[in-house]
């Protein structure tokens, strides 16, 4: 692995508060996801100003860090600085609500197994369009074996299902796993086939069900497994829990399962198939709306996982998707064109390099650098891309639309809507794409040049002046290695002299932490400057520090931000280095420092170039 993903990795650790204060991590297709024991401990303004960071996100409990496709990259160096042992001891302190906990718990179960649906998906999607290409027959022995390929995941599901629930419940995954191999055996099903009553010990009836590619059974199995594979753990003597609690697993969920768990599971998948069924005849045209229009704000707010697995359930149920699929294609495609247009049209180079990265990803169906990177931040192409994408769904819905494998959602996923032996639902998918592309792409140019040919072209000359009166030293000399290191940006030390801190320049208050230690502050030019007053100041929660301006103010250059009380501080045993770092160093060529050793405040301090 290159030392850049190394070195990224090493300081998100730090800046999260530390390995110590990491609960649990894993990562999905473009996010590290972090469960923290005190997220107030993680430095959010910091992290975002790393290089390959695209956002940080607080939402469902989990503490998002947005990299980008090479997640699992960064993933892998990250790993190697937790304590493993202590992730599995360690329980947050954090109480999370039922909506989140059911995201979470949703999240959880269902994002371990989408690269492989993925990949069986688009499987599919090939045989299909080698069937169509009459390359080879549907009678052939090729077919039934690239059909094979495909349907082992879905075929499998439950087994999938039943391990990933289980790492997400903490217990045993291969206990659970062999639990839903009890529904998957060949004798049972055998049973079914015959059709004949079956009772356990001539007394519990075993309701003749099929389990194969069902998810709803095995949710609620291994639900119920957790509990009471803790029970056996807690009651059963250690020297003898390794036979008994898997046999007394084995005898009670093996008969839960089969005489009531899996029953109660399939009758609520009926109920789950007849409102697909009702949806799709009687609102076709509301799931791809829906989910076209307002995918980004879902996104955002976590709530994506909670509906994506319904096109899974829909998938396993009735063979097709019509709930999810088709309105986040047209999503993600309008998001790509937004993007693509701020490209062309913006003036700024770091911001259309950006566009046309992450537009390239969208297209390919991952959206986050686009969103984060550009639509969101700039929000005229966000309106344009969810209008885009309301249009493209309602085609899509409109037409009945539905994908038959589970995959990617950029362009590569139009070959999953190739089945049924026709070639309609893929045209109306391109329709929908054509449509929502078009739409997006006028809506985001006709807004582009109110938003864009206003932007202020910056100075290639920028001053900072200093903050606050004092000694000023390199950045190296920073007794905080966070900031030594050089990780949040360039700048440099102030030892102060004085108890007054001013603004640098005219600006924005972005930042005003709780604690009145920092503040975060961008100048009318673009400059992101961080000053922060102390090491480890934090701590004090805002004891002897006086703010004199809110977050969001508007303030001009020597204007009074906060005063401290030195001494007291200082009596308290901290140190009172303050750091005037530019977050956003990576915009300029070259950040100079105009004044060394005794500065006064509102002297100039440092002058960037870009």
């Amino acid at each position: 692995m290159s030392k850049k993903q190394e070195a990224l990795a090493l300081d998100i650790v730090k800046l999260v508060g530390g390995k110590s204060n990491i609960q649990d991590v894993y990562h999905c297709q473009t996010r590290l996801r972090f469960h923290l024991i005190d997220e107030n401990k993680a430095d959010q303004k910091a992290i975002e100003a790393l290089d390959g960071v695209a956002k940080v996100i607080l939402n469902a409990g989990v503490y998002q860090i947005v990299i980008g496709t090479h997640v699992k990259d960064v993933f892998e160096e990250v790993d190697k600085f937790i304590d493993h042992k202590q992730t599995q001891q360690v329980e947050t302190k954090q109480k999370k609500g039922i909506a989140i906990t059911i995201i979470d718990f949703v999240a959880g179960t269902f994002q371990p197994i989408i690269p492989a649906l993925s990949g069986a998906g688009m499987v599919k999607a090939v045989l299909a369009l080698l069937v169509v290409c009459k390359v080879i027959t549907t009678d052939s022995q090729t077919y039934y074996l690239l059909n094979l390929f495909a349907d082992g995941v879905f075929f499998f599901l439950p087994m999938l299902l039943a391990f990933t629930e289980a790492q997400k419940l903490k217990c045993n995954p291969i206990l659970a796993v062999s639990v839903a191999a009890i529904l998957m055996h060949p004798n049972w099903t055998a049973l079914v086939s015959a059709n004949e009553p079956i009772h356990f010990f001539g007394i519990i009836p075993f309701t003749l069900a099929t389990y194969t590619s069902t998810v709803i059974p095995i949710i609620l199995i291994v639900f119920v497994q957790s509990y009471v594979e803790k029970f056996l753990n807690r009651w059963i003597p250690k020297a003898v829990e390794l036979v008994f609690v898997p046999m007394l697993t084995f005898l009670i969920m093996g008969t839960l399962a089969l005489s009531l768990l899996g029953p109660i599971g399939s009758i609520l998948g009926g109920y789950l198939a007849d409102f697909f069924t009702f949806l799709s005849t009687n609102a076709s045209w509301a799931p791809a709306v829906l989910i076209g229009g307002f995918l980004p704000l879902m996104v955002m707010f976590g709530l994506h996982n909670g509906v994506a697995p319904l096109g899974v359930m829909q998938m396993g149920t009735l063979g097709y998707d019509s709930i999810f699929g088709p309105g986040c294609v047209c999503s993600n495609i309008a998001q790509a064109t937004a993007a693509l247009v701020v490209a062309i049209r913006t003036k700024d180079k770091k911001i259309k390099q950006l566009a046309t990265s992450g537009s390239i990803t969208a297209y390919m169906g991952i959206s986050e650098p686009a969103l984060y990177g550009v639509n969101l931040p700039k929000k005229y192409p966000l309106i344009a891309s969810m209008i885009g994408g309301g249009f493209g769904g309602l085609y899509a819905g409109l037409t009945h639309t539905h994908r038959f494998a589970t995959g990617s959602s950029g362009l590569p996923a139009v070959l999953l809507y190739i089945g049924d032996d026709t070639m309609t639902f893929f045209y109306n998918i391109l329709i929908a794409l054509i449509i929502s592309i078009i739409v997006t792409a006028i809506i985001t140019w006709v807004l582009s040049y109110r938003y864009e040919t206003t932007e202020e072209v910056k100075e290639d000359m920028m001053d900072v002046f200093a903050p606050i009166e004092g000694d000023v030293k390199a950045l190296k000399e920073a007794k905080d290695e966070a900031f030594a290191c050089g990780a949040m940006g360039d700048g440099v030390v102030i030892e102060p002299t004085n108890n007054r801190v001013v603004a640098p320049f005219d600006g924005e208050v972005v930042t005003l932490f709780p604690s009145k230690h920092a503040i975060g502050i961008v100048s009318d030019s673009g400059v992101e400057v961080l000053i922060h007053v102390g090491i480890d100041t934090v701590e004090l929660q805002g004891a002897h520090f006086e703010a004199f301006i809110s977050q969001g103010d508007h303030v001009k250059a020597g204007q009074t931000l906060l005063t401290f009380d030195k001494e007291a501080i200082e009596k308290e045993g901290y140190c009172l280095q303050t750091m005037v770092i530019v977050t956003n160093s990576k915009e300029f060529s070259s950040i100079h420092v105009e004044k060394e050793k005794a500065i006064t405040g509102g002297e100039q301090l440092l002058r960037l170039e870009r």
